[in-house]
């Protein structure tokens, strides 16, 4: 069977399993107090060129989204999304379960415009009854989203003035954010994105990580006492030096970047697979998830020796399917991909 269902199959990058060994019995302070963890977060700012960023590591996306939108609302507030937004279509309510509503919002292939949001928002403050409805309180967008697709420069920035016109954070969800940043199809930068977010994670647990993610507050706006925040979210790890070195070595000598490109490689050379075969794409993702159109009967047919998402119907005999690829993605794979297709 060949897996390509997502970009966390397999474990983590060799160099990060050799520095854990290498460090495994090494004594460092816990909750991230670590050498180790002060030294990714280092690099995790230099990188980013926004040297005041206030940075901390959680272990999964869903535990982030939930926290970050949680620490940053009031009790009236809600966050906006698009429809498609992971926080409003795929985490069980994570959102929700802390007591605050996802406002969604239409989309273009999972990206929420700059009019539809400054619509929403201008005919919320309009609204002579808004004391009696959930308060939009900040935007969450993703980077990629769940379309593989990608916001450009101008995009951000324009979604970035509103919400700041507005007085509302904007907050982008980097699970997947080194393909994104290392697609062919992009004009955004990691400085880029910490200039237009006011609050963003760096994706490890799909990007090379055993798992953990980093979220980085952009402008000195840390809500208060937010390691006791993580704490009451579950997320402050005692043994937080296996957090801090896995980012640690993602950020030294741009292996981050690296093995982000070596997916986006991998993506180009499947898409371009399936078009000279002829089938026909759903959309033309520039990231590692590429949706292709297939018959049903072959899906049920190509299920029995390939693993791959099934993502929606397209008409009564047609679906969307997805193939991730991912910085473990080997040209193996996608040879015996060809054959089967």
């Amino acid at each position: 069977m060949w897996y390509f269902d997502s970009d966390y199959l397999e474990g983590a990058h060799p160099e990060i399993l050799r520095r854990l060994a290498e460090t495994n019995l090494e004594q460092t302070p816990g909750y991230g107090e670590d050498e180790y963890s002060r030294s990714a977060k280092a690099k995790i700012r230099t990188a980013c060129d926004c040297p005041a960023a206030d940075i901390y590591f959680t272990v999964g996306g869903t535990q982030t989204n939930a926290l970050v939108i949680d620490s940053l609302l009031h009790s009236y507030e809600g966050v906006v999304s698009a429809r498609t937004g992971h926080v409003n279509a795929h985490e069980s309510g994570a959102i929700e379960f802390t007591g605050h509503k996802v406002l969604p919002l239409p989309h273009c292939q999972g990206k929420i415009s700059a009019s539809d949001l400054s619509a929403y928002l201008a005919g919320f403050w309009k609204d002579e009854n808004r004391e009696h409805m959930v308060f939009p309180g900040m935007v969450y967008i993703s980077h990629p989203t769940e379309y593989g697709t990608l916001y450009t420069k101008d995009e951000l920035s324009a979604l970035s003035d509103i919400c700041r016109a507005y007085r509302i954070p904007l907050y982008l969800d980097g699970a997947r954010l080194g393909y994104g940043l290392m697609s062919h199809h992009t004009d955004v930068t990691l400085p880029d994105i910490a200039k237009f977010c006011d609050v963003f994670y760096i994706g490890g647990t799909k990007v090379g990580a055993l798992f953990g993610e980093a979220i980085v507050f952009t402008c000195q706006n840390t809500p208060a006492h937010f390691t006791a925040l993580l704490k009451q979210h579950g997320a402050l790890l005692a043994k937080g030096r296996i957090l801090g070195l896995q980012f640690d070595t993602l950020f030294t000598d741009d292996l981050y970047f690296q093995i982000s490109a070596h997916a986006i490689d991998m993506a180009e050379l499947l898409k371009e697979m399936f078009i000279q075969k002829g089938y026909e794409l759903f959309m033309d993702s520039p990231t590692n998830q590429q949706f292709i159109i297939l018959e049903n009967d072959f899906i049920e047919k190509l299920q029995n020796e390939v693993s791959f998402s099934y993502w929606e119907p397209l008409d009564d005999h047609r679906s969307v399917v997805r193939f991730a690829t991912s910085w473990a993605t080997a040209t193996e794979q996608l040879d015996a991909l060809e054959k089967l297709i």
